[in-house]
């Protein structure tokens, strides 16, 4: 009887253990998936409140609050607010990346460039500001951080320029890329330009100007390299 108690009693303590990793394992799996939750929500908040108040203007204070986190759980993701801006730039600069490829997805071909101008020197893209590009909208501020935020600045721009020479018309790579760089410049310029002044009319055709010759450059650079 003694052993059969004890067998018994054993089996309960191996279930007892199971059943006690298996929820640890499970907190341990919603913990990593909270966490990641509340940095992608740090990211999106900072993202934002850099690009409509500057990054030297917004405090932790604000990011907190809007991301409706605590100092610590800021903190505990990125350790500075430097690490924060560095990140949350990547951040947004990727996710405008992202409305570039739906454009190429929708409008493949030599059609691509056109709809990616048109979007981007839109009225929407203009009046957005908080979710709008970040190089028009913190520019002149990146080029006074620290080199951590400038490095992951200039990452993500050499991207969005070789994706969009990528998109200029066939030839030589290295014209293709300073193409790209001489739309990409004047697009963002346009757009700072565009949203400064007061007059709506002059904005709207700083715009539209703006994105008529982005477009007629392409197109003119494509006929004049056929053979």
């Amino acid at each position: 009887m003694a052993a059969v108690m004890f067998g018994i009693l054993m089996t309960l303590v191996i279930i007892c253990v199971k059943d006690r990793r298996q929820n640890w394992k499970g907190r341990m799996r919603v913990s990593k998936e909270k966490a990641a939750q509340n940095r992608e929500r740090i990211l999106t908040s900072a993202a934002r409140l850099f690009r409509e108040h500057g990054i030297s203007a917004t405090g932790v204070d604000s990011i907190t609050e809007d991301a409706g986190l605590t100092h610590g759980g800021l903190y505990s993701q990125f350790g500075s607010k430097e690490a924060i801006a560095a990140e949350a730039i990547s951040f947004a600069l990727t996710r405008s990346k992202r409305v570039w490829r739906r454009a190429l997805e929708r409008n493949p071909g030599k059609r691509a460039l056109p709809a990616i101008v048109d979007g981007y020197l839109s009225r929407a893209h203009r009046d957005a500001v908080g979710t709008g590009c970040v190089v028009a909208a913190l520019g002149t501020d990146i080029a006074r951080q620290p080199r951590r935020v400038r490095e992951a600045f200039t990452r993500e721009i050499k991207d969005d320029l070789e994706f969009l020479s990528r998109l200029m018309p066939d030839g030589d790579p290295s014209l293709s890329y300073e193409d790209a760089i001489v739309a990409f410049a004047s697009m963002a310029g346009a757009l700072i330009l565009a949203r400064a002044v007061s007059d709506d009319a002059l904005s709207d055709l700083i715009l539209k100007s703006t994105a008529k010759r982005v477009i007629k450059r392409g197109k003119a650079r494509a006929v004049a390299r056929r053979p």
